[in-house]
């Protein structure tokens, strides 16, 4: 371990992230900062050098995988197509890992406790998510390529979509019903997209 006046390396942020990533998602958000500084490998106080709480690290941890999964939409290559299978394979890959759905139930079951914790995570997370879906949708409907029905439809069109990529499907895996398969869905991803574009496009 590093000691707290050892200079910091240009990669620490991100080694810490990563660490404080693995930490969430198997010991929930009760694990603590000095677990977390220890997976990483640094002292406890390089990691409040760049973090000033757990909440801010968590929120970064949630707001980094939500742009892994709205810079699909971003990337260069393909129609509107192309870039929502693109997200649409990114976004169950991620909320459907086990991983995630463990921590899912940690944030449910933890909520009445850490309300910082579940508005943290939303914020950074689906909030995060939506506003990306929406503000291509609403580029689409404005170019006439997706059909509109009025103010506040892109906001709809990318809530649905959310909904259908994850469903009833991802409530099974949450209540232990069901669990995932670990072979590639992508073609389940396909027929939701689809599906999807049947319904919106003029």
């Amino acid at each position: 371990m590093t000691s707290a006046t050892e200079p910091i390396l240009p990669d620490t942020r991100l080694r810490l992230i990563e660490a404080a990533a693995e930490a969430f998602y198997t010991g929930g958000y009760n694990i603590s900062m000095e677990t977390i500084a220890a997976h990483a490998g640094v002292a406890k106080q390089t990691l409040y050098n760049h973090f000033s709480s757990k909440e801010a690290l968590f929120s970064e941890v949630v707001r980094r995988d939500a742009e892994r999964m709205t810079t699909a939409l971003e990337e260069d290559g393909g129609d509107l197509r192309a870039r929502l299978l693109r997200f649409a394979i990114a976004f169950r890959a991620l909320v459907m890992d086990q991983r995630c759905i463990a921590l899912h139930r940690t944030l449910i079951a933890e909520s009445l406790r850490f309300p910082e914790m579940t508005r943290a995570f939303y914020e950074s997370g689906p909030a995060h998510t939506l506003r990306g879906l929406t503000q291509l949708f609403d580029q689409e409907m404005r170019a006439g390529r997706l059909r509109s029905d009025g103010a506040g439809a892109a906001e709809f069109a990318a809530d649905m979509l959310l909904g259908m990529l994850s469903g009833a499907e991802r409530t099974r895996y949450l209540l232990g019903i069901e669990v995932r398969p670990a072979e590639n869905d992508q073609d389940r991803a396909e027929k939701i997209v689809d599906c999807f574009l049947r319904i919106f496009v003029n």
